[in-house]
C-alpha cells in the first residue's frame, strides 16, 4: 500500500476510478471527485466519507475488487524513536 497516497485516491483507484465508485454508491461522479479535494475547496481532504465506506465495500466484495477496511484509512510512517 502506498503510505503516500490518500484513502480516496487509493480507493478510488482500486475501485477503476471516478465513475466506477460514482456507479457503485449511485451518485454523481462530482461527488467523488470532491474526496479528492482539499477541505478549503470543498473537498473532503483525501478521505472517503464514512456514509459511503460500507457500501463500497459491499459493492466491491460483489464485483471481486480486493478493497479492504484499511483502505479508508491513512497510514502513518512508523516512529523512527521508538517510542511507545
Amino acid at each position: 500500500m502506498d503510505n503516500h497516497q490518500t484513502p480516496a485516491r487509493r480507493v478510488i483507484a482500486k475501485c477503476g476510478g471516478v465513475p466506477a465508485v460514482a456507479a457503485m454508491i449511485e451518485r454523481d461522479a462530482s461527488v467523488v471527485r470532491k474526496w479528492r479535494l482539499p477541505k478549503e475547496k470543498g473537498g473532503t481532504g483525501g478521505m472517503v466519507p464514512t456514509d459511503h465506506a460500507q457500501r463500497l465495500l459491499d459493492e466491491a466484495q460483489v464485483r471481486g475488487i480486493d478493497l479492504r477496511p484499511d483502505d479508508f484509512f491513512s497510514v502513518a510512517a512508523p516512529d523512527a524513536g521508538g517510542a511507545a
